[in-house]
C-alpha cells in the first residue's frame, strides 16, 4: 500500500525552527488562556472541588498510561509511520483500548461509591467526597472519545506539519475554557470542570478528522504492524505503567491523608508548576523527538549528537532558571494570583520546584525513544516509582504532609545515575557542558529573590 506523502522539501533545521516557533507560540497562548481561566474559576468554585477533580484526573491519567504502548511514539519513529495500513492498525488498537478504559473507569466509580457506602475512608479525606463516584463515571467517556482521534495528527507531528496541530489545540482549549467558565458561573459546581474536559476532548477528536491531510482512518488489522507495535511498545507499556505511579503517586497518597481543601490547594501548586513541565515535555515530544528520529533513521551519528546537544542547551537553561526562580519567588507569585484561601500553595510550589532540576533530562528520554532503546525509559520510571513509594510513606510517618512534599520534589534525583550511565554508553555525556549551564540556577534564584525584595 502506498505511503502518505507529507514530507517537506525544507531542511531539517528549518523545519525544527518552524515547528519550535509554532509550539512556543501555542504554549504562550495556551498558558495565557489557562491562567486567565484558572484565576476566574478559582473565584467561582471552592478549593474542595479542585481536590476532587485532582483525584479524578489522576485516575484518568493512571488508566491511560497503564495501557500506553507508545502508539504516537511508534508512528513518529517507525519507518512505516506513513503507511495507511500501519496507521489504521494503530487506530483500531486505540479504539479498542478506549472502550476497555471506559469500562475500567465505570468499575472504579462503582468501587468508590461502594467504599463510601461502607464508610471505609475517614470523612475528612478526599476519597470520601460525595461527588467523587459520579465524577469518575462521567469522566470515563473521555477514554472512548479519545480512542477515536485520528492518526493524521501523529503523521503531522512526525513530518513537522504542525501549523494545524497548534490551531486545533488552541480551538480545543478555547472551547473547553468557555464551557468551564459559563457552566461554573451558573452551577458553581465541580460539573463545570467535568463538562469542560469532555467537551475539549470531543472537539479535538472531531478536528483531528476534519483539519488534517491524509486518508481517513478505517478499521484494519495488519499482523506485521501489530508485531512491530508490540516489539516497540512493550517497554513503553512497562515504562508508562510504573511511570504513571511516579507522576500521580503523590495525589494517590495525599488523597487519603489530606483533606479535600488541602488537596485542592496542593493541586493549584502542582498545576502552575505543571505549566513549565508540560511546556518542555511538549517541545520534547512534538519537536525534539521527530527531529532526533529522522536523524536516527539516517544513521548519521554525528548529526544526531549535534541535534541532541542543541536541544539540551535550551532545555537546560529554561529548566534550571525556572527551578531557581520558583524556589525563591513562589509565595510571591501565589499571592499575586490567588486569594488568601490558596496562600499555602506558595510554600508547596517552592519545594516542588526542585523537581525542575531533573526535568531537563527529558531530552535523554527522547533520544532513547528515537533509537528504539525503550527499555531504558522503563528502567528510569521504575527507579522513580520505587523511590517515591518508599519516600512518601516514610516521610509522612516521620513529619507528616510537609515532609512528604519534599519526597515528591526530590525522588527523581535517583534517576540521574541511570541517565549518566546510558549517556556515557551512547557517547552523549560531556562534563563541561553539564557544568557550564549550572549558573542559570543561581541566576534564576537571584532574580526571584530580587522580585520578592521589591514587591513583597
Amino acid at each position: 500500500m502506498p505511503s502518505i506523502e507529507l514530507s517537506s522539501p525544507q531542511s531539517l533545521r528549518k523545519r525544527v525552527i518552524w515547528a519550535g516557533a509554532l509550539n512556543i507560540g501555542c504554549m504562550l497562548a495556551s498558558h495565557a488562556m489557562r491562567l486567565g481561566g484558572n484565576l476566574v474559576i478559582t473565584r467561582l468554585l471552592v478549593p474542595e472541588m479542585f481536590g476532587v477533580m485532582a483525584i479524578v484526573t489522576t485516575v484518568s491519567v493512571l488508566l491511560l498510561l497503564l495501557s500506553d504502548v507508545g502508539l504516537r511514539q511508534n508512528i513518529i519513529q517507525s519507518p512505516r509511520g506513513d503507511d495507511p495500513l500501519f496507521l489504521n492498525t494503530m487506530w483500531t488498537v486505540q479504539i479498542v483500548r478506549g472502550f476497555v478504559l471506559f469500562l475500567l473507569m465505570q468499575l472504579l466509580a462503582l468501587c468508590a461509591w461502594f467504599a463510601q457506602h461502607l464508610q471505609l475512608w475517614p470523612a475528612h479525606t478526599t476519597y470520601a467526597a460525595a461527588e467523587l463516584p459520579l465524577a469518575l463515571a462521567l469522566t470515563g467517556f473521555f477514554a472512548i472519545i479519545y480512542g477515536f482521534q485520528s492518526t493524521k495528527v501523529d503523521v503531522a507531528i512526525r513530518t513537522f506539519q504542525q501549523k494545524k496541530v497548534v490551531l486545533a489545540e488552541l480551538i480545543t482549549q478555547l472551547a473547553g475554557l468557555v464551557v468551564m467558565l459559563v457552566a461554573g458561573y451558573f452551577t458553581r459546581s465541580i460539573w463545570s470542570l467535568v463538562a469542560a474536559s469532555l467537551l475539549a476532548t470531543l472537539v479535538y477528536t472531531v478536528l483531528s478528522h476534519l483539519m488534517f491531510q491524509g486518508p481517513n482512518n478505517r478499521p484494519q488489522w495488519d499482523p506485521a504492524a501489530l508485531r512491530e507495535m508490540l516489539d516497540y511498545g512493550r517497554w513503553i507499556l512497562l515504562s508508562s505503567a510504573v511511570g504513571v505511579l511516579a507522576m500521580q503517586g503523590d495525589r494517590i497518597w495525599f488523597g487519603g491523608s489530606m483533606s479535600v481543601m488541602e488537596l485542592g490547594v496542593y493541586s493549584i501548586a502542582v498545576s502552575i508548576l505543571g505549566t513549565i513541565q508540560l511546556s518542555l515535555q511538549r517541545l520534547a515530544g512534538a519537536v525534539a523527538l521527530p527531529a532526533l528520529s529522522e536523524a536516527a533513521r539516517s544513521g548519521d551519528k554525528e548529526r544526531l549528537r549535534n541535534l541532541y546537544y542543541r536541544f539540551r542547551l535550551l532545555f537546560d537553561l529554561v529548566s534550571l532558571f525556572a527551578c531557581g526562580f520558583l524556589l525563591t519567588a513562589s509565595p510571591l507569585i501565589i499571592g499575586w494570583l490567588y486569594d488568601a484561601r490558596y496562600a499555602g500553595a506558595g510554600g508547596i510550589m517552592a519545594i516542588l520546584s526542585l523537581s525542575l532540576f531533573t526535568l531537563r533530562f527529558t531530552l535523554a528520554h527522547q533520544i532513547w525513544l528515537a533509537l528504539g532503546l525503550t527499555k531504558y525509559l522503563a528502567m528510569d520510571n521504575i527507579i522513580r516509582v520505587i523511590s517515591l513509594f518508599i519516600l512518601l510513606p516514610l516521610l509522612l510517618a516521620i513529619g507528616g504532609v510537609t515532609y512528604a512534599i519534599w519526597g515528591v520534589a526530590l525522588h527523581t534525583y535517583l534517576t540521574l545515575f541511570l541517565i549518566y550511565k546510558v549517556s556515557r554508553q551512547l557517547g552523549l555525556f560531556d562534563l563541561r557542558r553539564e557544568l557550564a549551564v549550572l549558573p542559570a540556577l543561581a541566576l534564576g534564584a537571584l532574580f526571584g529573590a530580587l522580585l520578592v525584595r521589591l514587591f513583597a
